[in-house]
């Protein structure tokens, strides 16, 4: 495995760490090395809004929406 050192640390942000890494019962280089996996780890599949939007409101019993009639598009104006 590889290593990497971080020079010019901010007091405050090396504290937040140290902080972060007791909240969650691990030492600050293990939280360092969790962020990193979460952040530049394997990527995500994009999330699809459609379907994101569906399994919340399905749990409800669905949405029923009144769509307002369709018109024709109105003339758009004249520049001259």
């Amino acid at each position: 495995m590889a290593s990497i050192t971080i020079r010019n640390l901010d007091d405050i942000l090396k504290r937040r760490l140290r902080i972060r890494a007791a909240e969650h019962g691990r030492s600050m280089e293990e939280e360092a090395r969790e962020i990193l996996r979460r952040v530049v780890g394997e990527p995500e599949p994009p999330v699809n809004l459609v379907a994101a939007i569906r399994a919340r409101v399905s749990a409800f019993g669905g949405a029923d929406l009144d769509l307002p009639p369709r018109e024709p598009m109105r003339e758009p104006p004249v520049m001259d």
